[in-house]
């Protein structure tokens, strides 16, 4: 499917959403900055004013990635109210709704991040949802319907869960009728594993 073609404004931003078209499409292994340049219309030097290489387009789609998995996360957390365990549920919606509409790219998210070569705004933004998922149990632990103890012990297991469920929604392990009505299971999970004793 070709896009149309770019003649002016932003051509780092229209690399950018090309890129992510042929992510969907065909996989990592098909992004070119020359394809994309030919996709767009322009000279096949002129992506190189944005990304120096494959791997720095990678590193910018991981990363705009990332931010719009934490503005969806906390969206929903800020829509959900103050009670815990709405809170968690509104995350875990949120978390599996992205994953299972943008799978390539959570794949590569999380692929890209462990690359020796992965930029520190990317390494930054990977941490940043760990240290959401900490905030929210600590806040669940100052209001009492969290357990005592260290918050990264007991946000880590939540956050596992959780992507390891979205894993399952993405790679067709879970049939997709059966993502949405599983999340009520794997919510009540992770609110035991949190609840005071």
């Amino acid at each position: 499917m070709h896009t149309r073609r770019y003649h002016h404004g932003d051509l780092r931003a229209a690399l950018l959403t090309r890129a992510e078209q042929t992510l969907r499409e065909k996989g990592p292994g098909a992004l070119s900055l020359r394809e994309l340049a030919r996709d767009l219309g322009v000279s096949h030097a002129a992506p190189s004013r944005h990304f120096k290489d494959k791997q720095a387009l990678l590193d910018a789609l991981a990363l705009a990635g990332f931010e719009r998995l934490a503005a969806a996360l906390t969206g929903s957390r800020e829509a959900a109210g103050e009670e815990f365990a709405d809170r968690l549920a509104a995350l875990v919606r949120a978390y599996v709704g992205f994953a299972t509409g943008n799978a390539e790219l959570l794949d590569l998210m999380y692929t890209v991040k462990h690359d020796p070569a992965a930029s520190d705004a990317l390494i930054t933004a990977a941490h940043q949802l760990g240290a959401m998922a900490e905030e929210m149990v600590a806040e669940g632990q100052r209001s009492g319907e969290v357990r005592q103890g260290p918050v990264d012990a007991i946000a880590m297991p939540v956050f596992t869960t959780l992507h390891g469920y979205a894993s399952f929604a993405v790679s067709g392990v879970l049939p997709a009728a059966e993502v949405e009505s599983g999340l009520d299971a794997v919510i009540a999970y992770m609110l035991r594993g949190c609840a005071p004793s």
